[in-house]
């Protein structure tokens, strides 16, 4: 079930997002840089903005009673960026990715988006094939680096739900 998320969701999206970023992250960068307390407190009050933000939104997939992924992503100055999209690793290919997207697609579509992007870690590469197989591609512009991410862009009215 996707649905949108609510404050009482706070802590275990932001366990979730913690987990999930532990899969890629691990080995690349120094621990303390997504597991420290400095960084779980940042995480934390990232996606207590998200939640409560006006000019976005955030969707969770429910598997069994519990968060099983999550995804945010907001609208400034016309600009569609799909911020976040996690689903918990030990829910991995089980479709809640892909559902997660296509939701976040219906509600792009329902609101006018035409375009949408986002930035993905360049050793991220499973993610980075999930992007690819959604439709996104990187673009002409802007540059299609942002220091150790990749900027892709998705067109809505061609992506599939």
């Amino acid at each position: 079930m996707i649905r949108t998320a609510y404050p009482a969701d706070l802590d275990p999206i932001a366990a979730l997002h913690t987990r999930a970023r532990a899969t890629y992250y691990s080995g690349r960068i120094p621990e303390e840089a997504y597991l420290g307390d400095a960084e779980q407190a940042r995480t934390r009050e990232g996606w207590a903005r998200a939640i409560e933000r006006a000019d976005g939104g955030v969707l969770c997939a429910e598997r069994d009673g519990e968060i099983a992924g999550v995804a945010a992503f907001r609208t400034v100055d016309g600009a569609t960026t799909l911020t976040q999209l996690h689903v918990d690793p030990v829910h991995w290919r089980l479709g809640i990715g892909g559902a997660l997207h296509a939701a976040c697609v219906a509600v792009w579509r329902d609101t006018g988006v035409a375009r949408a992007r986002l930035e993905v870690y360049e050793h991220n590469l499973r993610a980075r094939a999930f992007y690819a197989a959604q439709g996104w591609r990187p673009g002409p512009d802007p540059a299609p680096r942002t220091g150790s991410h990749r900027t892709l862009w998705l067109d809505v009215t061609r992506a599939t739900e």
